[in-house]
Protein backbone atom coordinates (compact mmCIF):
# COMPACT_ATOMS: atom_id res chain seq x y z
CA UNK A 1 0.00 0.00 0.00
CA UNK A 2 1.62 3.31 -1.31
CA UNK A 3 0.64 6.79 1.49
CA UNK A 4 -0.11 9.38 -1.71
CA UNK A 5 0.38 13.24 -1.00
CA UNK A 6 -2.00 16.36 -2.28
CA UNK A 7 -4.30 14.33 -4.81
CA UNK A 8 -6.63 15.97 -6.40
CA UNK A 9 -10.11 14.74 -5.21
CA UNK A 10 -11.67 15.88 -9.01
CA UNK A 11 -10.46 13.56 -10.37
CA UNK A 12 -11.54 10.70 -7.64
CA UNK A 13 -15.44 12.14 -7.91
CA UNK A 14 -18.12 12.20 -10.65
CA UNK A 15 -18.83 15.73 -9.47
CA UNK A 16 -15.52 16.68 -10.94
CA UNK A 17 -15.42 18.63 -7.53
CA UNK A 18 -13.30 19.63 -4.53
CA UNK A 19 -9.88 20.36 -3.63
CA UNK A 20 -7.36 18.14 -2.92
CA UNK A 21 -7.05 14.88 -0.05
CA UNK A 22 -3.42 15.58 2.36
CA UNK A 23 -3.19 11.94 2.20
CA UNK A 24 -4.44 9.50 -0.42
CA UNK A 25 -4.33 5.52 -1.14
CA UNK A 26 -6.06 2.45 -2.55
CA UNK A 27 -6.26 -0.50 -0.44
CA UNK A 28 -7.46 -3.90 -2.24
CA UNK A 29 -6.74 -6.45 1.06
CA UNK A 30 -8.23 -5.99 4.35
CA UNK A 31 -4.46 -6.26 5.54
CA UNK A 32 -3.77 -3.19 3.72
CA UNK A 33 -6.98 -1.74 4.85
CA UNK A 34 -5.57 -2.47 8.34
CA UNK A 35 -2.63 -0.44 7.38
CA UNK A 36 -4.16 2.34 6.16
CA UNK A 37 -6.20 2.85 9.72
CA UNK A 38 -2.75 2.73 11.56
CA UNK A 39 -1.43 5.51 9.51
CA UNK A 40 -4.62 7.86 10.50
CA UNK A 41 -4.38 6.40 14.34
CA UNK A 42 -0.67 7.11 14.22
CA UNK A 43 -0.59 10.46 12.78
CA UNK A 44 -4.20 11.53 14.88
CA UNK A 45 -5.90 12.23 11.17
CA UNK A 46 -9.57 12.10 10.06
CA UNK A 47 -10.46 9.51 7.26
CA UNK A 48 -12.88 8.85 4.68
CA UNK A 49 -13.36 6.11 2.55
CA UNK A 50 -14.72 6.26 -1.13
CA UNK A 51 -15.20 3.38 -4.21
CA UNK A 52 -16.37 5.10 -7.21
CA UNK A 53 -16.25 8.47 -6.16
CA UNK A 54 -20.20 8.75 -6.71
CA UNK A 55 -23.07 10.41 -4.43
CA UNK A 56 -20.15 12.40 -3.19
CA UNK A 57 -18.97 16.21 -2.76
CA UNK A 58 -15.88 17.31 -1.48
CA UNK A 59 -15.27 20.65 0.05
CA UNK A 60 -12.85 23.02 -2.33
CA UNK A 61 -10.54 23.11 0.82
CA UNK A 62 -10.00 19.64 -0.28
CA UNK A 63 -9.52 16.89 2.74
CA UNK A 64 -6.91 17.50 5.79
CA UNK A 65 -6.43 13.55 6.56
CA UNK A 66 -6.99 9.99 4.37
CA UNK A 67 -9.05 9.85 1.70
CA UNK A 68 -8.84 5.81 1.36
CA UNK A 69 -10.30 4.57 -1.84
CA UNK A 70 -11.26 0.59 -1.33
CA UNK A 71 -10.48 -1.32 -3.97
CA UNK A 72 -11.27 -4.87 -2.39
CA UNK A 73 -12.67 -6.88 -5.74
CA UNK A 74 -12.98 -10.51 -5.23
CA UNK A 75 -16.17 -12.13 -6.23
CA UNK A 76 -17.80 -15.85 -5.62
CA UNK A 77 -20.56 -17.31 -6.53
CA UNK A 78 -22.19 -20.62 -4.24
CA UNK A 79 -24.88 -22.24 -5.48
CA UNK A 80 -27.01 -23.70 -3.14
CA UNK A 81 -30.52 -25.40 -4.20
CA UNK A 82 -32.81 -22.23 -6.09
CA UNK A 83 -30.43 -19.94 -4.68
CA UNK A 84 -27.19 -18.67 -5.62
CA UNK A 85 -25.00 -17.01 -2.89
CA UNK A 86 -22.59 -14.19 -4.44
CA UNK A 87 -20.22 -12.67 -1.94
CA UNK A 88 -18.35 -9.41 -3.14
CA UNK A 89 -15.64 -7.05 -2.46
CA UNK A 90 -16.62 -3.59 -1.40
CA UNK A 91 -14.77 -2.30 -3.87
CA UNK A 92 -16.06 -3.79 -7.04
CA UNK A 93 -17.82 -2.01 -9.36
CA UNK A 94 -21.99 -2.02 -8.73
CA UNK A 95 -22.16 -2.40 -12.60
CA UNK A 96 -19.73 -5.07 -13.14
CA UNK A 97 -21.13 -6.72 -10.89
CA UNK A 98 -25.12 -6.53 -11.84
CA UNK A 99 -24.01 -7.67 -15.16
CA UNK A 100 -22.21 -10.67 -13.97
CA UNK A 101 -25.13 -12.04 -12.65
CA UNK A 102 -27.20 -11.47 -15.11
CA UNK A 103 -24.92 -13.20 -17.42
CA UNK A 104 -25.15 -16.29 -15.40
CA UNK A 105 -29.16 -16.15 -15.71
CA UNK A 106 -29.65 -14.78 -11.93
CA UNK A 107 -32.43 -12.66 -10.83
CA UNK A 108 -31.79 -10.20 -8.51
CA UNK A 109 -29.78 -7.11 -9.43
CA UNK A 110 -30.58 -6.57 -12.78
CA UNK A 111 -33.34 -3.70 -12.01
CA UNK A 112 -30.15 -2.43 -10.56
CA UNK A 113 -28.24 -1.38 -13.83
CA UNK A 114 -26.05 1.32 -14.62
CA UNK A 115 -25.60 3.00 -10.81
CA UNK A 116 -22.95 3.85 -10.46
CA UNK A 117 -20.26 2.96 -7.47
CA UNK A 118 -18.85 0.35 -5.53
CA UNK A 119 -20.60 -2.99 -3.97
CA UNK A 120 -19.54 -1.59 -0.01
CA UNK A 121 -21.71 2.09 -0.73
CA UNK A 122 -24.62 0.22 -3.09
CA UNK A 123 -25.24 -1.81 1.22
CA UNK A 124 -24.58 1.84 3.10
CA UNK A 125 -26.36 3.60 1.02
CA UNK A 126 -29.29 1.23 0.43
CA UNK A 127 -29.58 1.72 -3.43
CA UNK A 128 -32.98 1.55 -5.23
CA UNK A 129 -34.11 1.60 -8.94
CA UNK A 130 -37.27 0.53 -11.05
CA UNK A 131 -39.04 -0.55 -8.25
CA UNK A 132 -36.40 -2.45 -6.70
CA UNK A 133 -33.87 -1.85 -3.49
CA UNK A 134 -31.15 -4.15 -3.03
CA UNK A 135 -31.68 -4.62 0.26
CA UNK A 136 -34.51 -7.10 -1.17
CA UNK A 137 -31.39 -9.38 -2.20
CA UNK A 138 -28.53 -8.68 1.31
CA UNK A 139 -27.98 -11.48 3.13
CA UNK A 140 -25.27 -10.49 5.34
CA UNK A 141 -23.01 -7.62 5.16
CA UNK A 142 -19.10 -8.38 6.21
CA UNK A 143 -17.35 -5.12 7.95
CA UNK A 144 -14.10 -4.13 9.95
CA UNK A 145 -14.63 -2.98 13.40
CA UNK A 146 -12.35 0.45 13.79
CA UNK A 147 -11.37 0.13 17.35
CA UNK A 148 -10.75 -3.88 17.45
CA UNK A 149 -9.74 -3.92 13.94
CA UNK A 150 -11.43 -7.53 13.66
CA UNK A 151 -14.19 -8.63 11.07
CA UNK A 152 -17.68 -8.72 11.92
CA UNK A 153 -20.67 -10.05 10.54
CA UNK A 154 -24.08 -7.91 10.32
CA UNK A 155 -27.27 -10.05 8.94
CA UNK A 156 -29.93 -8.62 6.71
CA UNK A 157 -32.45 -7.46 9.82
CA UNK A 158 -28.93 -5.90 11.58
CA UNK A 159 -28.50 -4.29 8.84
CA UNK A 160 -31.38 -1.77 9.58
CA UNK A 161 -32.24 -0.71 6.19
CA UNK A 162 -34.49 1.94 5.12
CA UNK A 163 -35.43 3.96 2.46
CA UNK A 164 -31.53 5.60 1.38
CA UNK A 165 -30.18 4.55 4.54
CA UNK A 166 -28.68 1.27 6.78
CA UNK A 167 -27.29 1.12 10.28
CA UNK A 168 -24.09 1.75 8.33
CA UNK A 169 -24.95 5.41 7.18
CA UNK A 170 -26.28 6.00 10.78
CA UNK A 171 -25.53 4.57 14.59
CA UNK A 172 -22.67 2.20 12.39
CA UNK A 173 -20.90 5.25 10.87
CA UNK A 174 -17.46 5.88 11.99
CA UNK A 175 -17.39 2.17 13.45
CA UNK A 176 -17.40 0.18 10.83
CA UNK A 177 -15.44 -0.38 7.12
CA UNK A 178 -17.77 -2.70 4.83
CA UNK A 179 -15.03 -4.99 3.31
CA UNK A 180 -17.77 -7.75 1.59
CA UNK A 181 -21.34 -7.97 0.99
CA UNK A 182 -23.35 -11.42 -0.22
CA UNK A 183 -26.10 -11.54 -1.96
CA UNK A 184 -29.18 -14.09 -2.03
CA UNK A 185 -29.88 -14.40 -5.42
CA UNK A 186 -32.55 -16.69 -7.74
CA UNK A 187 -32.28 -18.58 -10.17
CA UNK A 188 -35.92 -18.59 -11.34
CA UNK A 189 -37.94 -15.69 -12.46
CA UNK A 190 -38.96 -13.09 -10.40
CA UNK A 191 -39.12 -9.79 -12.24
CA UNK A 192 -39.66 -6.14 -10.86
CA UNK A 193 -41.89 -4.52 -13.84
CA UNK A 194 -44.36 -2.43 -11.91
CA UNK A 195 -41.97 0.86 -12.50
CA UNK A 196 -44.06 3.29 -15.54
CA UNK A 197 -40.99 3.27 -17.58
CA UNK A 198 -39.92 -0.31 -17.64
CA UNK A 199 -43.72 -1.84 -17.68
CA UNK A 200 -44.46 0.49 -20.66
CA UNK A 201 -40.93 -1.31 -22.46
CA UNK A 202 -42.26 -4.78 -22.07
CA UNK A 203 -45.99 -4.13 -22.78
CA UNK A 204 -45.32 -2.60 -26.24
CA UNK A 205 -42.98 -5.18 -26.58
CA UNK A 206 -45.32 -8.52 -25.74
CA UNK A 207 -42.90 -9.67 -23.19
CA UNK A 208 -44.57 -10.36 -20.14
CA UNK A 209 -41.70 -12.94 -18.20
CA UNK A 210 -38.33 -10.97 -19.30
CA UNK A 211 -35.12 -12.56 -18.58
CA UNK A 212 -32.84 -10.61 -16.43
CA UNK A 213 -30.90 -9.65 -19.33
CA UNK A 214 -33.88 -8.24 -21.70
CA UNK A 215 -34.31 -6.61 -17.84
CA UNK A 216 -30.64 -5.16 -18.16
CA UNK A 217 -30.69 -3.94 -21.45
CA UNK A 218 -34.41 -2.07 -21.53
CA UNK A 219 -33.15 -0.04 -18.01
CA UNK A 220 -29.56 0.93 -19.66
CA UNK A 221 -31.49 2.90 -22.11
CA UNK A 222 -34.17 4.46 -20.25
CA UNK A 223 -31.12 5.28 -18.38
CA UNK A 224 -29.56 6.80 -21.08
CA UNK A 225 -32.16 8.73 -21.80
CA UNK A 226 -32.56 10.48 -18.95
CA UNK A 227 -29.05 10.54 -16.98
CA UNK A 228 -25.45 11.84 -17.66
CA UNK A 229 -23.33 9.21 -19.13
CA UNK A 230 -20.84 12.03 -20.87
CA UNK A 231 -17.57 11.89 -19.51
CA UNK A 232 -17.60 15.65 -19.88
CA UNK A 233 -20.03 16.50 -17.71
CA UNK A 234 -19.37 15.93 -14.20
CA UNK A 235 -22.71 14.43 -12.13
CA UNK A 236 -22.95 13.17 -8.74
CA UNK A 237 -26.09 11.24 -9.42
CA UNK A 238 -29.64 11.80 -7.98
CA UNK A 239 -28.99 15.01 -5.93
CA UNK A 240 -31.57 14.91 -3.77
CA UNK A 241 -34.51 11.69 -2.17
CA UNK A 242 -37.74 11.37 -3.25
CA UNK A 243 -39.55 13.18 -0.33
CA UNK A 244 -42.38 11.47 1.54
CA UNK A 245 -45.12 13.05 3.00
CA UNK A 246 -48.49 12.08 4.63
CA UNK A 247 -51.14 11.58 3.09
CA UNK A 248 -53.29 14.88 3.84
CA UNK A 249 -50.44 16.91 2.85
CA UNK A 250 -50.57 14.90 -0.28
CA UNK A 251 -54.05 15.41 -1.60
CA UNK A 252 -54.01 18.99 -0.60
CA UNK A 253 -51.12 18.88 -3.46
CA UNK A 254 -53.04 17.43 -5.66
CA UNK A 255 -55.87 20.18 -5.71
CA UNK A 256 -52.80 22.43 -7.22
CA UNK A 257 -51.42 20.15 -9.38
CA UNK A 258 -53.09 17.60 -9.93
CA UNK A 259 -51.23 15.82 -12.16
CA UNK A 260 -48.49 15.19 -9.30
CA UNK A 261 -47.37 11.81 -8.99
CA UNK A 262 -47.65 9.79 -5.46
CA UNK A 263 -46.22 6.31 -4.39
CA UNK A 264 -48.11 5.44 -1.24
CA UNK A 265 -45.85 3.90 1.32
CA UNK A 266 -47.78 2.71 4.18
CA UNK A 267 -51.12 3.68 4.78
CA UNK A 268 -50.98 7.45 5.65
CA UNK A 269 -48.01 8.34 3.60
CA UNK A 270 -46.56 8.63 0.19
CA UNK A 271 -43.85 8.73 -1.79
CA UNK A 272 -43.59 12.27 -4.26
CA UNK A 273 -40.77 11.93 -6.82
CA UNK A 274 -38.36 15.25 -6.33
CA UNK A 275 -37.73 15.32 -9.82
CA UNK A 276 -41.34 15.73 -10.90
CA UNK A 277 -41.35 18.74 -7.92
CA UNK A 278 -38.02 20.50 -9.23
CA UNK A 279 -39.35 19.93 -13.26
CA UNK A 280 -42.97 20.30 -13.26
CA UNK A 281 -43.73 22.61 -9.97
CA UNK A 282 -40.04 25.06 -9.96
CA UNK A 283 -39.55 24.90 -13.65
CA UNK A 284 -36.03 24.43 -12.95
CA UNK A 285 -35.02 21.49 -15.31
CA UNK A 286 -32.25 22.23 -17.81
CA UNK A 287 -31.90 25.41 -16.09
CA UNK A 288 -28.18 26.44 -15.48
CA UNK A 289 -26.46 28.98 -13.23
CA UNK A 290 -22.63 29.03 -14.75
CA UNK A 291 -21.14 26.30 -14.82
CA UNK A 292 -23.47 24.27 -12.60
CA UNK A 293 -27.49 23.15 -13.74
CA UNK A 294 -30.19 20.41 -13.33
CA UNK A 295 -29.66 17.91 -16.41
CA UNK A 296 -31.64 19.07 -19.28
CA UNK A 297 -33.48 15.22 -19.53
CA UNK A 298 -33.31 14.65 -15.28
CA UNK A 299 -34.35 17.27 -12.96
CA UNK A 300 -33.36 15.39 -10.18
CA UNK A 301 -29.38 15.40 -11.42
CA UNK A 302 -27.30 18.29 -10.79
CA UNK A 303 -24.66 18.67 -13.09
CA UNK A 304 -21.48 20.59 -13.37
CA UNK A 305 -20.57 22.11 -17.11
CA UNK A 306 -17.05 22.59 -16.26
CA UNK A 307 -15.14 24.30 -13.46
CA UNK A 308 -17.72 24.51 -11.35
CA UNK A 309 -16.81 24.62 -7.39
CA UNK A 310 -18.38 23.09 -4.50
CA UNK A 311 -19.58 26.18 -3.30
CA UNK A 312 -21.27 27.40 -6.51
CA UNK A 313 -23.47 23.25 -6.65
CA UNK A 314 -24.05 23.95 -2.91
CA UNK A 315 -26.22 27.51 -3.34
CA UNK A 316 -27.66 25.70 -6.95
CA UNK A 317 -28.85 23.30 -4.40
CA UNK A 318 -30.21 25.80 -2.12
CA UNK A 319 -31.85 27.49 -4.49
CA UNK A 320 -34.10 24.77 -5.36
CA UNK A 321 -34.42 23.44 -2.06
CA UNK A 322 -35.97 27.12 -1.10
CA UNK A 323 -37.88 26.81 -4.32
CA UNK A 324 -40.01 23.42 -3.84
CA UNK A 325 -40.06 24.46 -0.16
CA UNK A 326 -41.86 27.43 -1.03
CA UNK A 327 -44.13 26.12 -3.18
CA UNK A 328 -45.53 23.26 -1.77
CA UNK A 329 -43.84 23.32 2.00
CA UNK A 330 -41.63 20.07 1.67
CA UNK A 331 -38.19 20.34 2.90
CA UNK A 332 -36.13 17.79 -0.24
CA UNK A 333 -33.25 16.03 1.83
CA UNK A 334 -30.14 15.45 -0.47
CA UNK A 335 -29.11 12.12 -1.26
CA UNK A 336 -25.35 13.41 -1.77
CA UNK A 337 -22.90 13.75 0.59
CA UNK A 338 -21.01 16.36 1.92
CA UNK A 339 -17.65 15.87 2.90
CA UNK A 340 -15.42 18.70 4.38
Amino acid sequence: MKIEENVSLRDLTTMNTGGKAKYFCRVCTIPELKEALDFVHKHSLPYFIIGGGSNLVFSDKGFSGLVIKMEIKSVVFKDKGGHVFVTAGAGVVWDDLVEETVERGLYGLENLSLIPGTVGAASVQNIGAYGTEVEEVIEQVEVLDIVTQKIKIFSHNECLFEYRKSFFKKEGKGKYIVVRVVFKLLKKSDVRLSYGSLKKVFDEKGISSPTPREIREAIIVVRKEKLPYDGDIGSAGSYFKNPIVSQDHYTKLLSMYPEMPGFSVSKSEVKIPAGWLIDNVCGLRGSRDGNVGTYEHQALVLVNYGNATTEEIKKFAEKIVACVKEKTNISLEREVEYVE
